[in-house]
């Protein structure tokens, strides 16, 4: 048997510059950390032979063409993998379409768990690309780079995409006590509401294309991402949540279903209760709504966004792991 464990994410500033209609004109980047939340990838030879897929349903096939799982389907055509084994996964909360990255998380530790079941290492750098390869190339998913190499690396980081569709994680320095400060004074809730991701992103996408405005919003949502970079380095966490609100606000502007009308309300009443900015994780519409505020003040926070339920994140310095290696003969 092998297990991968890959963490989810929370993405601060940036997101959408990773999509490549943008990135490829004008260069990206976003503001992230990998959360001590995880999903696992179990392996295991399967001893009758054929290929056997358990996630929200359950799949038995005897060729890896009759597989209707897109990213494991594509995942074993890239790797060459013939079939004969068992995949499971597993994930710590219910993450698909609550804009953690969880399908992302999933592709880096399939790819993870079947190059070690293959003997093969990989690196961060290898497993963020090959899981791109494997959403956005083979089965054309409308979405961007970040998520799979923040699965791929974990940490906080800064990660720019370029032009020349190259990726740079460069790891976010600060002291360690202003990096516990942040954590504590970081307060998250689950909306209750799962949405797809790939119609907003793709109609995000089409919008940077055509519209010079959407542009230029999306050209200051990565200016942005350099700007808080900057501030934590100093160890100045003062303007994170500023930073964040005008994140929030300019994303909003980018495409119809980013919020809703109770998205924008619980975002008033969390302001009004004492935090000072915010988002919703992921491209919008539903998921998890993260605020940052002093820590005295998340009670009051949480009085008034009753009945969401609070949620606890901490960060994640490892990226996907391969946590247990046992390979049958």
């Amino acid at each position: 048997m092998i297990i991968s464990r890959t963490p989810l994410r929370m993405s601060f500033v940036g997101g959408g510059s990773d999509l490549p209609a943008f990135y490829r004109r004008y260069g990206g980047a976003v503001v992230s950390t990998a959360i001590d939340k995880y999903v696992y990838v179990n392996i295991n030879k399967k001893f009758d032979g054929g290929t056997r897929i358990a996630y929200s349903r359950t799949e038995e096939v005897d060729s890896i063409e009759k597989i209707e799982h897109r990213l494991v389907r594509a995942t074993f055509e890239m790797l060459k993998v013939k079939g004969g084994v068992e995949i499971t996964t597993i994930a710590d909360i219910p993450s698909r379409g609550t804009g953690l990255g969880s399908s992302s998380s999933f592709t880096v530790g399939l790819i993870n768990a079947l190059s070690a079941y293959l003997g093969r290492y990989v690196s961060a750098e290898e497993l963020g690309a090959r899981s791109c390869e494997v959403e956005i190339e083979r089965c054309g998913e409308p979405i961007g780079k970040q998520d799979q190499y923040a699965a791929a690396y974990g940490g906080f980081n800064l990660i720019q995409f370029n032009p020349d569709d190259s990726v740079a994680v460069t790891p976010v320095i600060m002291p360690k006590e202003k990096r516990a400060e942040l954590e504590r004074n970081i307060i998250v809730f689950y909306t209750g509401i799962t949405r797809s991701a790939s119609a907003i992103l793709q109609t995000q996408s089409d919008a940077i294309v055509s519209d010079a405005i959407k542009q230029e919003a999306q050209r200051r949502m990565v200016q942005l991402a350099f700007d808080l970079m900057g501030e934590l380095q100093r160890g100045n966490l003062n303007s994170f949540g500023e930073i964040l609100d005008e994140n929030w606000q300019l994303k909003k502007s980018l495409a119809p279903g980013v919020s809703t009308g109770d998205i924008d309300g619980w975002y008033e009443a969390a302001t009004a209760a004492g935090a000072i900015g915010g988002k919703i994780l992921g491209a919008g519409s539903g998921g998890f709504l993260m605020f940052y505020a002093p820590q005295e003040q998340h009670e009051v926070i949480e009085r008034a966004l009753a009945p969401l339920r609070k949620v606890k994140f901490g960060f994640d310095p490892l990226g996907s792991r391969i946590i247990f290696y046992n390979p049958s003969n």
